[in-house]
C-alpha cells in the first residue's frame, strides 16, 4: 500500500471511525483501524463487535492494500502532525511507514486477516430525517434510558415510525421520555425496533453541529440498522424483545395543571435539590390556586430550602413528591415555557412544553 492524503481528511476520519474501536484488551484487533487502500480512496474501518463504523476519504493512490493500526496511537501522532499532506505506505504488511514535510515514522499494525468482517445490512425498510432534527430526538430520550440493570430492552431506545411520524422512546421505569418527529416522505409501512443507548450516544456525537442540515438514511432490517449520513456508515446490532407498553401509563386526568418559566423553575429546583441529596433527592412540589408553586424538601444535616415562584394555575391545589434529578434533566432540555401535570399523589407527573404537542415527559412520584 502507497498513498498521500490529506493530514486534514486523516485526522477527520480517524476521530469518527475511531468512536467504534474497543477499550477491551481481550482482543487486540478491536483496538486498531482497519485501513484498506483500492479505487482512490482509503477506507476506514472500526468496530467494538456492538457497533462498527466504516468512512473514507480520497487519496493520491500508488498501490493497493491494507493494514490494521492501533487507533489511539495513530490518531495522537496525526493530531500532531502540521496541516500538510501525509504519505502512507506499508512494505511489508505489518508496519505503517507515514512521512510528513517535517517527519517520519514506523507504526507496528496487524494483519487485516485478523479484523472482524463487518456485517452489511439488508435493507429492508429506510425512512429519511434531517440530522438537526434525529439529533434532537436523540438527546431528548437517550438519558432517561436504564444504565446496566436487568432488562436490557430498557437500555434501549424505541423507535417507531407511522406514516410520516418519526417516534423515539426510552424508560428506566422510573421516568420516561418521548419524543415525536415528523419526516419530509411517508414510510411505506410501519417501523419498529429498539435501538441501544451506546449507538445513539456515538451517532450523536457524529452529528453534532457539522451536518445540522444534512439528511440522515436509517435501514433497518431484522436485528441490525444502518445510520449513513455525508460518507460516514454507521452500523449497530438491535436489541431483541419487545419494548413495554408505556402509553396504557400515560396519565388521562389530570386533576391541576401548571405552567411557568424553564429558566426559573430550573433555577429554583437547583437550589433545592443541594438540600435533598441526602434525603434521596426527593423535593416537594406544592402548587396552589393563588399562583405559586413551593418547591421544598425535608430539613436535613446540611439544611434545608423553600422556594417559590409564579404560575399559571388550572384545577385544584396539589402536593406531589419528586426526584430532584429527574426534573432537572428535562429541564435542562427544555426552552421557554414548561407545562406540568398532576393528578393523584402516587399518579405519574407529565412535563411537557407549553407550546408543543412533541414532546412527552413522565416522572413517578416518590410517597410525600
Amino acid at each position: 500500500m502507497k498513498l498521500t492524503c490529506l493530514k486534514k481528511d486523516l485526522h477527520f476520519a480517524l476521530n469518527i471511525v475511531g468512536l467504534a474501536v474497543s477499550s477491551s484488551g481481550t482482543l487486540p484487533v478491536l483496538n486498531n483501524i482497519l485501513l484498506k487502500a483500492t479505487t482512490g480512496r482509503l477506507y476506514f474501518s472500526a468496530t467494538n463487535l456492538e457497533i462498527a463504523i466504516n468512512y473514507s476519504i480520497p487519496v493520491d493512490l500508488k498501490n493497493e492494500g491494507s493494514i490494521t493500526i492501533p487507533a489511539k496511537l495513530l490518531t495522537n501522532y496525526i493530531t500532531l502532525l502540521e496541516d500538510t499532506d501525509v504519505e502512507l505506505r506499508v512494505d511489508d504488511g505489518t508496519t505503517l511507514h507515514l512521512k510528513s514535510k517535517s517527519s517520519q515514522t514506523k507504526i507496528k499494525g496487524i494483519s487485516p486477516d485478523e479484523f472482524p468482517l463487518i456485517p452489511k445490512v439488508e435493507k429492508e425498510t429506510s425512512i429519511q430525517i434531517k440530522a438537526k432534527d434525529l439529533s434532537e430526538a436523540i438527546d431528548s430520550t437517550i438519558f432517561s434510558a436504564a444504565v446496566g440493570g436487568t432488562r436490557p430492552i430498557l437500555a434501549g431506545v424505541f423507535m417507531q415510525v407511522e406514516k410520516d411520524i418519526l417516534k423515539m422512546v426510552a424508560t428506566d421505569s422510573f421516568r420516561l421520555a418521548e419524543k415525536k418527529t415528523k419526516l419530509s416522505h411517508k414510510s411505506e409501512k410501519n417501523i419498529e425496533c429498539i435501538v441501544p443507548v451506546k449507538t445513539l450516544l456515538e451517532l450523536g456525537r457524529i452529528l453534532g453541529s457539522k451536518y445540522e442540515e444534512e439528511m440522515v438514511d436509517i435501514s433497518i432490517s431484522k436485528n441490525q440498522v444502518l445510520f449513513s449520513i455525508d460518507g460516514i456508515e454507521l452500523i449497530s446490532r438491535l436489541i431483541e424483545g419487545k419494548f413495554p407498553d408505556y402509553e396504557k401509563i400515560i396519565p388521562k386526568a389530570t386533576r391541576t395543571k401548571l405552567e411557568t418559566s424553564v429558566e426559573h423553575l430550573s433555577v429554583a429546583a437547583k437550589r433545592v435539590s443541594l438540600f435533598a441529596k441526602e434525603n434521596n433527592n426527593s423535593i416537594k412540589l406544592t402548587a396552589t390556586n393563588d399562583g405559586k408553586l413551593q418547591i421544598s424538601t425535608e430539613e436535613t444535616s446540611v439544611g434545608e430550602e423553600k422556594a417559590e415562584l409564579d404560575i399559571k394555575i388550572e384545577g385544584e391545589n396539589n402536593k406531589i413528591a419528586l426526584n430532584s434529578q429527574y426534573l432537572l434533566d428535562v429541564l435542562s432540555r427544555m426552552k421557554d415555557d414548561v407545562k406540568i401535570e398532576l393528578d393523584e399523589k402516587l399518579t405519574p407527573v407529565v412535563v411537557r412544553p407549553a407550546k408543543k404537542e412533541d414532546y412527552l415527559y413522565i416522572i413517578m412520584p416518590l410517597k410525600v
